[in-house]
């Protein structure tokens, strides 16, 4: 979503400022603007549109100095435009802020302050924050920031500028994340770590009801509600900030599929015991008697992550025979949810900072649920408050529509499944032996796949100017088919929609019509034939149909138009496999439509608002 940086030092703070903004993009924008203290005054220059449309108004009009603040925006209040570009001020430009999140009683304080004589220029949440600095401020900075919490309801991440106070950065958080570099002579703030990799590798992680004062020599955590001061660990990053670059490779969607396999070892490494074929987690150590009181699981997530819990419901249920539900964070927080102290709560954020699924997290520890969180980031607030922690291995990743998150995500559950399943001893050692050495097959498998994607590519041109699309699975395969389905509306727009083929008499037929084109999955021997039959009615109303089978299914070429093949493997695993192919389509059919394949229209890559 929405992306912050902010700098105090003897750089080019011009410089500085963009170049944060360009690592930030990833997480989706639609206007960017900056902030400059100049010694003077506050200096802001801010549009619609990309960063590169900013640097041409810079070029016209550069700025200079040592303090300033930077904000990719996302539109959630108010259309793209130059006037709801960030940063905001108050109109003696006093005061320059920034902020990520929502103010969800903006239009109370806005209408307080426009009968005391305020004047708006924007239909922003976020200005109102500006105004209240300046109505509020009584020449002591973190004084009038604790005024100005008070009166703020929602969420926030805020970096601050001041007219009145040239050598001082302010930051300060609540329920959106929010983190503080600090290095030799200078202190940065951002809404996530790529942005000042280039500057230092180590940080601060604000907290919620957190600031910082920062100066270039200096940084101060206090506690924002009593100004106590706050000591803090330094968090160092150990990752190279090349491993966000394409390396060659036209998009970061691509890289990012082809990295999987170098992904899912990662993931694997040290949880998987390859002579006994076990599975542990040193950062769970259940025993049995705590596992055997959990009645049910409950898992929590959204979109992508969504699709994963899916898989993840299939297998620990079919591995430990615990009753699984699967629920989207968004509608779970605003109901009554029956969780309790026999319930184990998982949750699952890519970013660890989405806003519903956080919430989730909450709302079960506060009705007395254990909550484990799989996330792909160290440090996130969902892993901080979670009770346990699965840590994926993806890495980082910059392309909006998620891939390796995806299916390490997907692997996490295969090894808890395993795991959980071992010690409820549910499954027999020779099944065990056989699931473990199927999944420590995937990575080498994957990269098989990936070296013959030419028919794929062959097959995303004869889609690319459908107006409606759909996928068609059962079992597994239909919570494959999903995600395939999310990933082709995300990029490429084209509607599309995924069906439990068995539904298909229940009116999706009537939807079917000559020439419409139909990715089934076919990859459930139990159910293959049930498939078939399916497949047969939609060809006899003239659907095109890819099939997606395992090697040596030559059956399949029969009822299809044309066929795609996985890896022979388990079918319990196949989803693996199975979703690699439809990731190309959409990246494919995405690229022969001429779309940004990694910033695709209206999303974001960390939805951290609700």
């Amino acid at each position: 979503m929405c992306g912050i940086i902010g700098y105090i030092g003897e750089k080019d703070i011009q410089k500085v400022l963009t170049t944060g903004l360009k690592k930030l993009e990833y997480r989706g924008y639609d206007s960017v603007g900056i902030a400059v203290h100049n010694g003077d005054s506050v200096q802001v220059n801010k549009s619609k549109g990309r960063l590169e449309e900013l640097h041409q108004q810079l070029d016209q009009h550069s700025f200079s100095g040592m303090l300033g603040i930077g904000h990719t925006r996302w539109a959630t209040h108010g259309h793209p435009s130059d006037e709801n570009s960030h940063p905001h001020t108050d109109a003696n430009k006093d005061f320059a802020i920034v902020h990520n999140g929502i103010i969800e009683n903006y239009l109370e304080i806005k209408r307080e302050l426009i009968e005391k004589g305020y004047t708006f220029s924007s239909e922003t949440d976020s200005e109102v924050i500006s105004h209240l600095f300046y109505h509020l401020y009584d020449g002591d900075m973190v004084a009038t920031i604790q005024q100005v919490v008070k009166r703020l309801k929602g969420a926030y991440a805020l970096g601050i500028v001041s007219e009145h106070e040239p050598d001082r950065l302010y930051a300060v958080r609540e329920a959106s994340p929010l983190i503080i570099g600090t290095g030799e002579e200078e202190a940065l703030i951002s809404s996530d770590i790529p942005a000042v990799l280039d500057h230092t590798r180590d940080i601060y992680i604000l907290e919620d009801g957190e600031m910082a004062i920062l100066t270039k020599d200096d940084i101060t955590l206090l506690q924002t509600s009593t100004g106590e001061q706050l000591s803090r660990d330094i968090f160092r990053v150990d990752w190279d900030v090349e491993q966000a670059e394409k390396n060659g490779y036209d998009h970061f969607m691509l890289k990012e599929i082809h990295e999987q396999p170098e992904a899912l070892k990662k993931t694997t490494a040290g949880r998987v015991n390859q002579e006994r074929k076990t599975v542990k987690f040193d950062e769970l150590q259940w025993s049995r008697d705590r596992i055997e009181q959990w009645d049910k699981v409950t898992i929590v997530a959204c979109g992508t992550a969504y699709h994963a819990g899916l898989i993840g419901k299939h297998v620990i249920e079919e591995l430990t025979r615990i009753p699984v539900d699967v629920e989207v964070a968004s509608e779970f927080r605003y109901r009554r949810p029956i969780v309790n102290e026999k319930t184990l709560v998982i949750v699952i954020s890519q970013s660890g900072e989405t806003a519903d699924t956080l919430a989730a997290l909450r709302q079960s520890q506060h009705l007395g649920a254990n909550v484990l969180a799989i996330t792909n980031v160290v440090g996130s607030s969902i892993a901080r408050e979670a009770d346990e922690v699965i840590l994926t291995m993806a890495g980082p990743e910059i392309a909006v529509a998620s891939t390796k998150a995806y299916t390490t995500q997907v692997l996490s559950f295969y090894l808890l499944g395993i795991y959980l399943a071992q010690i409820k001893q549910t499954i027999t050692e020779d099944y065990r032996q056989q699931l473990l050495q199927s999944i420590l097959d995937i990575p080498n498998q994957m990269e098989e796949l990936l070296e013959h994607s030419a028919a794929l590519r062959r097959y995303s041109e004869s889609i690319k100017d459908a107006s409606s699309l759909f996928f068609i699975g059962r079992g597994l395969d239909h919570a494959v088919a999903l995600e395939g389905s999310l990933k082709l509306k995300e990029i490429s727009y084209i509607h599309s929609e995924a069906y439990a083929a068995g539904e298909l008499k229940h009116g999706t037929l009537a939807l079917i019509e000559e020439g419409t084109p139909i990715i089934a999955l076919i990859t459930q021997e139990e159910v293959s034939e049930k498939m078939m039959g399916n497949i047969k009615e939609v060809k006899a109303r003239g659907a095109q149909v890819l099939g997606v089978s395992m090697q040596g299914n030559m059956d399949i070429l029969e009822y299809v138009d044309d066929g795609c093949y996985i890896p022979e493997s388990l079918s319990l695993v196949t989803p693996l496999l199975t979703v690699v192919p439809l990731q190309l389509i959409s990246y494919y059919t995405s690229l022969a439509l001429g779309n940004d394949v990694d910033k695709p229209r209206n999303l974001a890559k960390s939805v951290t608002v609700e």
